[in-house]
């Protein structure tokens, strides 16, 4: 259990754990934060991923299932003040839990194995928060695993890791996977890739979802580039048949993956 409170914000363990809010230094140490009881409770859930502990007094009072978790796993505890929590902290209001944790993704062959039948590729996505919560609307919709391409943003960005509420720890995430490689590798293993672009000439409506499929989704501004259009199978749109010009990244992905688990499941 926690010893005496930590309560120097310059002390070496909490600037240990600061420095992990940038990504050189998480890439160099091979950890990241996962900040909040969600995170830090289905980080505990994967064995060897949690490293150490940060909990405020009032947070062990209030998740003392989280704290013993940790204790079974001889996960170090460290009691630490609002302050030290509020220097570690990357929202506004720190919810009195942090864990170090060791990085979680694994090699493009690996988040393949078996037969998968569903995957999501973000291509040039740059917002972790849009990043973070396709993340959580794969694991929703059953999917295999979530790739980020070498252009995507780092999944260990304190807003992702937060945006996909514990959905990081849950499915295969591969990172820094060049499109084309991972194109041919997906069509290779038997999925039919689908671009998710509102120029698409077919609508979710039009096509055959039953089948294992692979969604690419590109970036938040200016959607996916020519070259990965066109080595898709098919370019997809969803509909709109309101008045909005369009739906924003994460909710797009959301349709695609839910059409395609859905028609998944109905065969």
């Amino acid at each position: 259990m926690a010893g005496s409170e930590l309560t120097n914000v310059k002390s070496p363990r909490v600037k240990a754990a600061r420095r992990l809010t940038k990504r050189a230094f998480r890439e160099q140490d091979r950890k990241f934060l996962a900040e909040g009881p969600q995170a830090v409770r289905e980080a505990l859930r994967l064995d060897g991923v949690t490293v150490e502990l940060f909990a405020t007094a009032e947070a062990e009072s209030r998740h003392p299932e989280i704290v013993a978790e940790a204790v079974a796993q001889d996960v170090p505890i460290h009691r630490a003040s609002g302050e030290v929590m509020a220097e570690l902290s990357q929202t506004v209001t720190p919810q009195g839990l942090l864990a170090v944790c060791r990085l979680v993704h694994v090699p493009l062959e690996e988040a393949l194995t078996g037969e998968p039948r569903l995957v999501a590729m973000l291509a040039h996505v740059r917002d972790p928060g849009n990043a973070g919560t396709v993340m959580r609307a794969a694991d929703a919709a059953g999917a295999d695993s979530v790739i980020l391409t070498d252009a995507s943003v780092d999944p260990y960005n304190g807003k992702c890791v937060r945006a996909s509420a514990g959905s990081l720890f849950h499915l295969p995430v591969v990172t820094g996977a060049p499109v084309s490689a991972a194109v041919r590798r997906l069509k290779e293993r038997g999925l039919r890739v689908l671009a998710a672009d509102g120029a698409g000439k077919h609508t979710l409506d039009d096509v055959d979802l039953s089948g294992p499929t692979a969604w690419i989704f590109g970036n938040e501004a200016w959607g996916l580039p020519e070259e990965i259009l066109a080595e898709a199978d098919d370019v997809v749109r969803v509909p709109i048949y309101g008045r909005a010009e369009s739906l924003n990244l994460a909710t797009a992905a959301a349709v695609c993956l839910y059409a395609s688990a859905r028609a998944q499941r109905a065969t």
